[in-house]
């Protein structure tokens, strides 16, 4: 594949829900490759999504219907589809065009009836969330047809993501168009859905009837919609070889293209700033970790790594049910190694909550206490400490601090260190703690935070802001703060989590059945320093994967700060070989396939 390969399209629509709407990781995905794109394309590139109002109003700016369009624009407003043109408030301000399409119910059960008679799409008694992305795209693929007429001598490539852009190619090729056609999805439906619940999908894949399935688990509209749209568009994509492998099984269709997803980084900060704001917000977060267990017993910071994930709240599909098997023994590991180390892990995952642990609350106040004391203080430590410096006075207690200041901070020392038993195992109260899975896990691995525990987990289970009254740090920052990021998922079509880590100059850890892992697996494996570890889980017995998994995070507590900064040099290199310059080429090569075969 070369670098330079120019797009023999003239223009490029490209569809998603997600375009200037934000859902999920596809969102990252469009919003971080446009400007790539934009260079690609030129003038002829856009972006077409929903229109939402209350959501569209802080990321779209809104211009006049071009000149060009405008009687295209007045017709579609008279069968209820009103387009608003403008420009997504990101980096390179792409063109987009964003369909209001809440007029539309009315003709819902036609259409639907369209697509049966069509193609075959059985969608008979389909919940809101299919007939909603539905009538869109459907309105889209309207869209784009007379688009076409208008420019009806120009190359003109349509790439629609996920089943829920599907209807748009339906609606082309249902009506004859010209327009060459690409559908990506990022993950099937059924692949989520099985994997969701439980399921090992890829030791069982071979053996299951995917249409038996989707229709059990009532997922059967969209299944179709997605199956249909592969085998109907002009060329198919994934995003990771895991990904083709699973739609080749469940849609019956092979990948023509893999479109691996990328970062932006000149959006991330230099390596010299990742070193600066990692002592940063790792003090920050000391900080933190200090009122959590100090008012239980003493933690020596010092020695204190922290390892993190981030995820949906996903047990299986994330892994974390042998992440929390491996922290168990490797909190057994240290104790018999008697390790001078400490290790927090967060789980940075949201789930239901009902307000923060009050007895983290209390002691965020007692300790705010003594700081903002200290800080009262500050000037005159400081010039007693100089004093005794200049002077050659032993320095003591007595010489820094009056009697007065001693009294009152250790007064206010004793109301922050004021528990007996153990530190809480979660931030916040757990709407459903008698069933939530992270927590019965903790205490069935034996993690509950003892003084005489070397691991000790916190379960952050909300959104990180940036002001959430605990840690007060977003959550790049929180990213930053950490040594370590752990993500071992069993389910994960690509995985930006380990790749952003990599951008913020952490290591991490991942598993060859995530698309990035899968991806990075023959350069990163074995390596012996690869940045980012890549834990072989396919085809492996548990056993096998928690002592390798074990191997790994106790190999890194091992490490000496060099090592660690070695890691994160070389987690920034694998980012930048991640970077979209360098994987757009893969979309511009899907979209020339397009053209081919639809000539």
């Amino acid at each position: 594949m070369k670098k330079n390969t120019k797009p023999k399209a003239d223009m490029l629509f490209e569809i998603s829900w997600e375009v200037c709407n934000k859902v999920g990781g596809i969102f990252t995905v469009l919003s971080s490759k446009a400007r790539h794109m934009q260079k690609r394309y030129r003038n002829g590139y856009y972006l077409v999504g929903p229109y939402f109002e209350e959501k569209s109003r802080a990321v779209f700016k809104e211009e006049h219907v071009p000149e060009k369009y405008k009687n295209i624009c007045e017709q579609l407003k008279k069968e209820g589809i009103i387009c608003h043109f403008g420009f997504w408030l990101i980096k390179g301000e792409p063109k987009v065009i964003l369909i209001d399409f809440k007029d539309l119910w009315p003709k819902i059960d036609n259409i639907k009836k369209e697509l049966w008679e069509s193609f075959k799409l059985d969608s008979l008694n389909s919940p809101y969330d299919f007939d909603e992305p539905v009538l869109w795209s459907w309105a889209v693929g309207n869209l784009i047809e007379r688009l076409s007429e208008v420019h009806n001598d120009k190359k003109i490539v349509v790439q629609a993501h996920e089943w829920l852009s599907g209807p748009a190619i339906l609606y082309l090729k249902k009506n004859n168009s010209k327009v060459s056609t690409v559908f990506t999805t990022h993950a099937t439906t059924l692949g989520r859905t099985l994997a969701g619940h439980g399921a090992d999908l890829y030791s069982i894949i071979e053996k299951i009837n995917p249409d038996e399935e989707a229709h059990k688990y009532g997922v059967q509209a969209k299944h179709s919609m997605e199956k249909i749209s592969a085998v109907s568009a002009d060329v198919f994509t994934t995003v990771s070889q895991v990904t083709a492998m699973e739609a080749e099984y469940i849609l019956g269709k092979k990948a023509d293209v893999i479109l691996p997803n990328g970062l932006d980084m000149t959006k991330f900060p230099s390596f010299e700033e990742t070193a600066f704001k990692h002592k940063k917000y790792r003090n920050k977060l000391r900080q933190f970790v200090l009122y959590y267990f100090f008012p239980y017993y003493k933690i020596d910071l010092e020695n204190t790594l922290f390892y993190f994930t981030a995820s949906r709240y996903e047990f299986h599909n994330k892994g974390l049910d042998i992440f929390i098997d491996s922290l168990s023994k490797l909190n057994d590991k240290m104790k018999k190694n008697k390790s001078k180390k400490t290790v927090v892990v967060f789980f940075f995952i949201p789930t239901g909550i009902a307000g923060i642990n009050p007895e983290i609350t209390e002691a965020r106040e007692a300790f705010r206490d003594v700081k903002d004391l200290l800080e009262e203080e500050e000037d005159d430590i400081k010039e007693n400490l100089l004093y005794a410096v200049a002077s050659g006075e032993r320095i003591s207690e007595k010489s820094i601090f009056d009697k007065g200041f001693i009294f009152e901070i250790k007064r206010k020392l004793l109301r922050l260190k004021s528990k007996s038993g153990v530190a809480p195992l979660s931030t916040h109260k757990i709407l459903d703690i008698e069933n939530d899975p992270i927590i019965k896990a903790f205490k069935k691995a034996g993690l509950e935070n003892k003084e005489e525990d070397k691991v000790k987990v916190i379960f952050y289970p909300i959104y990180l802001t940036g002001a959430d009254g605990l840690g007060d740090l977003d959550y790049y920052q929180s990213i930053q703060a950490c040594h370590l990021g752990i993500f071992p998922s069993y389910y994960e079509p690509w995985g930006y989590t380990p790749l952003e880590t990599a951008a913020l100059g952490v290591a991490s850890l991942t598993s060859n059945l995530s698309g990035f892992g899968k991806y990075f697996y023959d350069d990163l494996h074995n390596k012996k320093v690869p940045g980012i570890y890549i834990l072989d889980i396919e085809n492996q017995k548990k056993e096998k994967m928690i002592k390798d998994f074990i191997d790994i995070i106790y190999k890194y507590t091992l490490f000496t700060k060099k090592k660690r900064i070695d890691n994160k040099i070389q987690a920034r290199k694998v980012a930048f070989m991640a970077d979209w310059k360098n994987f757009v080429i893969n979309y511009v090569e899907a979209h020339n396939l397009a053209i081919e075969k639809n000539k």
